[in-house]
């Protein structure tokens, strides 16, 4: 198993598109990426902890690589967006790859360089190594399945059929989270 953490935006839909692919085993929303220490929902949407809505996500690797990971990260994100994804405004919503491992890192920079041509505008997806993931709130978690009517800017319509896990069972996410 492997780990990496991705801000892409409102971290509701970013978790909700993650936890439908085959070869993500779990998923938890969080903070990272700032610089207090056990940061609230409320404080984080201040602006003061300069932390990213961020997802965790758990993946077998002998399934899904980090680069179809990013692939699907780079899917439901503007890359080229600095602070913004859809209506969200503001720096917890900017788009970053956490990574743990040096290894991690170089498939992380070279497939955003890779990405560069497909746009006009500079690539501002922060590249970092995870310093400290913070659980948000247990009512964030899984927040898309508890609420489907919920709002977020990503478009789950977005993963392939091939790609979703077999007999995906929604109710078994909330039980294994």
């Amino acid at each position: 198993m492997k780990e990496i953490i991705l801000a892409g935006g409102c971290f509701w839909g970013v978790e909700a598109y993650f936890q439908r692919l085959n070869g993500v085993i779990k998923t938890e929303v969080g903070y990272t990426d700032g610089i207090s220490e056990s940061p609230t929902y409320k404080e984080v949407c201040s602006g003061t902890t300069n932390h990213a809505e961020a997802c965790k996500i758990i993946y077998d690797e002998n399934i899904i690589t980090l680069e179809k990971i990013l692939e699907h990260f780079f899917r439901i994100i503007d890359p080229t967006s600095l602070n913004r994804q859809g209506h969200d405004i503001g720096t917890q919503y900017r788009t970053g790859v956490y990574y743990k491992t040096d290894e991690d890192k170089e498939i992380t920079e070279k497939f955003i360089l890779s990405k560069a041509k497909d746009y006009k505008r500079p690539i501002v997806v922060d590249v970092k190594r995870e310093s400290r993931f913070w659980d948000a709130e247990e009512y964030h978690q899984n927040y898309l399945i508890k609420n489907p009517g919920g709002y977020c800017h990503v478009d789950l319509n977005l993963i392939k059929e091939e790609e979703i896990k077999p007999y995906l069972d929604l109710e078994k996410i909330l039980e294994s989270n």
